[in-house]
């Protein structure tokens, strides 16, 4: 799978980890920041791979900040995008099934690493289910297409 990957700071050191987890399960990982634990704003990675997966240049995005939060309201501001905040495995296989996920949020400093990664294999292994789930998928695009009409 091309998968995409961002953090702020806050998600830095969980995000580098990840990369080298991933790339062992045979992904193609592409990071977009950031590159250091220096401060950094946790909008700039939402908003690049949100922007790279609504555009289907990714098949995935995974995003980290301290706790998931600040990237997730961000990423959700891209039209098309699907972000959810998974904090454990149970939450990754609704986030996928049922809401069809594009982009996961975790939290680098609240989460460890094994939690991580099997919430990331759970993620990435388990499909959309369809059915009643795309009706609503669809309401929740009314509402975005209601919401950003004009924007790029």
């Amino acid at each position: 799978m091309r998968l995409v990957i961002g953090s702020d700071h806050g998600g830095f050191e969980a995000k580098e980890k990840i990369k080298k987890f991933l790339q062992g399960l045979g992904h193609e990982v592409t990071d977009f920041g950031c590159y250091a634990a220096e401060s950094a704003d946790y909008p700039d990675p939402a908003l690049l791979v949100s922007e790279a997966v609504v555009r289907k240049e990714f098949d995935r995005g995974i995003l980290l900040d301290g706790f998931g939060g600040g990237v997730c309201f961000a990423a959700n501001k891209v039209p098309g995008a699907r972000a959810v905040c998974a904090y454990d495995p149970n939450a990754a296989r609704f986030a996928a099934a049922h809401e069809d996920c594009n982009v996961l949020c975790l939290g680098g400093k609240t989460m460890g690493e094994l939690s991580i990664q099997e919430i990331l294999k759970v993620w990435l292994n388990t499909p959309f289910e369809g059915g009643r789930h795309s009706k609503r998928l669809e309401k929740v695009a009314a509402i975005e297409k209601r919401y950003c009409q004009g924007r790029p």
